[in-house]
């Protein structure tokens, strides 16, 4: 089983898009799955938009008053935890309802899931014209900030969202946190943190190379590079000596 967990606030122009193209990928690909929606506290139509999909797929949508990116994550993760029956057969796999993390992508990550990697990576390329100015800014100055501090081995791009864990990694970290949160901050910062945090539980991490749509996406970016970078630098510093590398059987 696949638990496809999409995070959403305000994302009624693109969340229906996102899930049709998802659906039209996995009517050509023999696998089981189920699509995990947490509705941020959105003020828009995304929760109208949601509706006429459970309908044609195996849909739920979790909502609450509004928590932030982080909080939504980690309530997609646990959910998904909750619900699998084979955690080391099963994955989850986190993805923007914005547009920018395209459907048609994953297959390549099941495609090294199914070839013995536990956690999967999905890595920017060089930014192209169509990446935001204040998406490049922040790429930039990125590696800058959280590499003398943190890093996880073989992970040159830890900070997009595109990613795949196997159930049972999530399991082992949902143990080990118990009831404090499995990851902390806001938008790059999460990222990071989930991955820092997962990595351990890991015997294979590989990555792949994914370009974003940001071209096809309705709204601005929310990525604000300044204050972005500075909030990645504050927690690569609190976070200082949590380098780490995938275990290995």
């Amino acid at each position: 089983m696949l638990y496809f967990c999409i995070p959403a606030y305000n994302e009624a122009p693109t969340i229906g898009l996102l899930l049709w193209r998802l659906r039209k990928v996995f009517q050509e690909q023999p696998r089981e799955y189920e699509v995990l929606v947490y509705d941020d506290g959105s003020t828009d139509a995304t929760t109208e938009t949601l509706a006429p999909y459970h309908k044609v797929m195996p849909l739920t949508v979790l909502s609450g008053k509004r928590a932030g990116y982080a909080a939504a994550v980690d309530t997609l993760c646990r959910e998904a935890s909750r619900r699998t029956r084979y955690p080391r057969r099963d994955a989850i796999v986190i993805l923007q309802a914005d547009f920018t993390d395209q459907p048609e992508h994953l297959p390549e990550l099941i495609k090294r899931f199914d070839g013995g990697a536990d956690v999967v990576v999905a890595e920017r390329p060089t930014d192209a014209l169509t990446v935001p100015k204040q998406v490049r800014t922040l790429r930039r100055m990125a590696p800058w900030v959280v590499r003398p501090f943190v890093s996880v081995a073989g992970v040159h791009d830890p900070f997009g969202s595109l990613r795949l864990f196997r159930v049972s990694v999530i399991r082992d970290l949902i143990k080990e946190r118990g009831d404090a949160p499995l990851l902390a901050g806001e938008g790059w910062s999460a990222n990071v943190d989930l991955l820092l945090r997962a990595a351990p539980h890991a015997r294979r991490i590989e990555t792949v190379e994914l370009a974003p749509r940001y071209d096809v996406r309705a709204r601005e970016t929310r990525v604000r590079a300044w204050s972005d970078a500075m909030s990645l630098f504050r927690f690569a510093r609190s976070a200082r000596g949590r380098s780490v590398r995938a275990s290995r059987a």
